[in-house]
């Protein structure tokens, strides 16, 4: 006869179907449960996490934190407000007097047409090129504004025939590098020394403006609350930046800007309109330089053949500081402004001092734009 075995309905063999796997089973889950309970009290009480653990953890999240931080593509422009923030602090510690808000928006009223031209720069060095011409341009500005208000033109002509000078001028240039493959750099050299050529043209001398138009923007103040006044030099500046701002990460226009920065071959191949987008920065850049011009009219009152010479050493060197990879494809305009800001800091400080020589303000600023080329090139690897 064959052993038969007797089992409850619907237990499995191997699967502790027995009443004495089950009582097992049972006996197991409860002690789980109970040990389960006793930690949850533990942890409750506050004595549930082992020595450590708590202050690793935390450590561990800041340190993954950072991490996220020196890794992401506004690192740079972190590194430049935190810079701007402590060298405020530092000055306002030092001198008295440094700590106001005048002194904060007078960064802006005597950085206004440097900070369009910064604009202008950025949207060059985005997509991976140069312009050295942007200074001799502003001197053009000035000089083709102060000759033409001296001959009686009306100030709105005036303007409009500055502008139109500059966007041509930077339009030519390229055309140029897109239609002969010219390095910008030999292209905006030549562009430098032919405005520069052409200011000597226009007058040697330095040529004074007295069109009231131009007087009263430049003596204009704008209150912005109790005691602090800006210039319509910054609104100007400001609307320039918000323009900007909006063009390069709202529109096509933008975004081909970045995408030629990171590999024009692959923008082309992507189907993006990259022949007259590059030909674009360069208009974008002329016509900011015409405009900075303007301002810095307004800001002087007159024309100066050998006005702005260094100027786009200047303008690369905020565009820079201000987080923008001079290979191109990185970078935002608003930290470009903050590089303006901290140029101007820096020559506030030394004019506080009051014991340095101004040449100090282009040794501070070497450092610095040194250093930030170090730092873009470990904030690349790191991403890599």
């Amino acid at each position: 006869m064959t052993a038969t075995t007797n089992r409850p309905a619907g237990a499995e063999p191997g699967r502790g179907g027995t009443a004495g796997g089950g009582s097992d089973r049972a006996a197991g889950a409860g002690l789980l449960m109970s040990g389960r309970r006793r930690e949850a009290g533990r942890r409750a009480a506050g004595g549930g996490t082992p020595p450590g653990g708590s202050g690793a953890t935390g450590q561990h999240g800041i340190a993954e934190w950072l991490g996220a931080v020196v890794s992401s593509r506004y690192a740079s422009v972190l590194v430049t407000l935190a810079l701007l923030i402590v060298t405020f602090a530092v000055g306002s510690i030092r001198y008295e007097g440094f700590f106001s808000g005048q002194v904060a928006l007078n960064l802006f009223v005597d950085n206004a047409f440097l900070i369009v031209l910064a604009v202008g720069m950025t949207f060059v060095i985005l997509t991976g090129g140069i312009d050295l011409s942007v200074g001799s341009v502003v001197a053009l500005s000035t000089m083709i504004a102060a000759s033409l208000l001296q001959s009686g033109w009306s100030p709105p002509w005036v303007i409009l025939i500055v502008l139109i000078v500059g966007t041509t001028l930077g339009l030519l240039v390229g055309l140029v590098i897109y239609y002969f493959d010219i390095q910008p750099f030999i292209a905006t050299l030549a562009a430098m020394f032919l405005a520069r050529g052409f200011c000597y043209v226009i007058s040697t001398n330095s040529i004074s403006i007295v069109d009231p138009f131009f007087t009263a923007m430049a003596d204009a103040r704008i209150p912005v609350g109790p005691g602090l006044k800006i210039t319509p030099s910054v609104i100007v500046a400001l609307i320039v930046v918000a323009i900007a701002f909006v063009v390069l990460h709202y529109t096509r226009t933008g975004r081909t800007v970045y995408a030629i920065g990171n590999g024009g071959p692959s923008a082309m191949l992507m189907g993006l309109p990259v022949r007259r987008t590059k030909v674009l920065v360069y208009a974008i850049s002329g016509l900011c330089s015409a405009i900075a011009g303007v301002l810095f009219t307004f800001y002087t009152l007159s024309g100066y053949s050998l006005t702005a010479v260094g100027m786009e050493l200047d303008a690369i060197a905020a565009v820079v500081i201000g987080g923008t990879l001079l290979t191109g494809g990185s970078g935002f305009v608003l930290g470009s402004v903050l590089g303006v800001l901290v140029l101007g800091l820096i020559q506030t400080i030394i004019s506080f001092e009051g014991t340095l020589s101004s040449w100090w303000t282009r040794i501070v600023i070497g450092s610095l734009l040194l250093v930030f080329i170090i730092l873009q090139r470990v904030l690349t690897l790191r991403r890599r």
